[in-house]
């Protein structure tokens, strides 16, 4: 089932929105936000701009030496956390050292993530990409359940991509087991995953005061390219030979502030009171793939299997199964 608030607000931001154009006005003193990879590209961006409106922004990093580092201007070092998404007791631990602050959250934003990776597994013998971008993450979204603020304005957002319409749930063989290891189809699959969490959580939660966005922030180039050659990106039509910027990629991408834009407007827009569940894209819900014109489809929108109630609540059930089995 998708959801019927799965269209367009005509918000009247876009693609080249700033973070500046969306907070100005607005004050998030008293807030508390968890921003997981909140140290590096659009994840640094998104905290820079919430910390500058006086929310308290708490940074769960896996290479917590280089986070300070880079956040040492910007927040209190006791707001940086150790935490790695590949370990489900390194999560735990933060989630306790959170639980033990005693402050409720206001809004967790999933932002961390690894992309096109070579085969890996973790915990239970999971395919790394799905075990870090969404079990680690599903985790971390469980035990703080009963942390959110319950007052209407409390907002959970799940970093997806489009990157998503490669690949649906591979339910029978998530991992990989009985079949050969695509790293494309295995991003896509985790973000497609990423995209579930959000549809689900927000089933769960939106009669306590909690709503949930899935986003797609749009082509940027930042660290989590860190495993393609150039030549793969040549072949995806993002860089010239040389290196440098394709022409399409000028077009369709985003510096990494206006690649936070996205995930900032899902937290903090007024648009969006009583509205969740959704997936967006250029600061505004996105249309369903199907919808648009074919020549866009692989840039913009989103496909059905993404939003499907059905299916996040099935893999909602199975990632429980998968984490209580480790």
């Amino acid at each position: 089932m998708i959801s019927t608030l799965q269209k367009p607000l005509n918000s009247g931001l876009g693609q080249k929105t700033e973070p500046k154009e969306i907070i100005q006005d607005l004050d998030l003193s008293g807030k508390n936000i968890i921003i997981t990879g909140g140290y590096s590209g659009i994840g640094l961006e998104t905290a820079i701009a919430l910390k500058n409106i006086g929310a308290r922004v708490i940074i769960p990093a896996k290479r917590f030496n280089h986070a300070k580092y880079v956040l040492k201007n910007i927040m209190p070092v006791d707001d940086i956390y150790e935490m790695n998404l590949a370990d489900l007791n390194s999560v735990k631990k933060f989630t306790d050292s959170f639980s033990k602050l005693n402050i409720k959250l206001d809004i967790l934003i999933n932002n961390a993530g690894v992309m096109a990776c070579p085969e890996t597994r973790i915990g239970n013998m999971w395919e790394s990409q799905f075990g870090i971008n969404h079990i680690g993450h599903q985790l971390l979204l469980s035990e703080l359940m009963n942390k959110f603020r319950a007052d209407g304005d409390s907002r959970f957002i799940s970093l997806s991509s489009s990157a998503h319409s490669i690949s649906e749930i591979i339910w029978d063989d998530i991992h990989f087991m009985k079949h050969p290891y695509d790293k494309w189809t295995a991003y896509g699959q985790s973000k497609t995953a990423s995209s579930l969490l959000a549809i689900e959580f927000d089933n769960k939660m939106r009669d306590e005061g909690v709503r949930s966005f899935a986003v797609h922030p749009g082509g940027i180039l930042t660290p989590l390219q860190r495993h393609l050659e150039n030549e793969e990106m040549v072949a995806l039509g993002w860089k010239k030979e040389d290196g440098s910027i394709s022409d399409l990629a000028s077009k369709f991408f985003k510096s990494p502030t206006q690649g936070a834009s996205t995930t900032i407007w899902c937290a903090v827009s007024p648009m969006l009171k009583d509205i969740g569940g959704v997936f967006c894209e250029n600061c505004d819900i996105a249309k369903r793939k199907k919808l648009i014109d074919e020549s866009q489809r692989r840039y913009f929108g989103v496909a059905d299997h993404a939003i499907d109630s059905s299916e996040a609540k099935k893999l909602w059930v199975k990632t429980e199964e998968m984490i209580a089995n480790s």
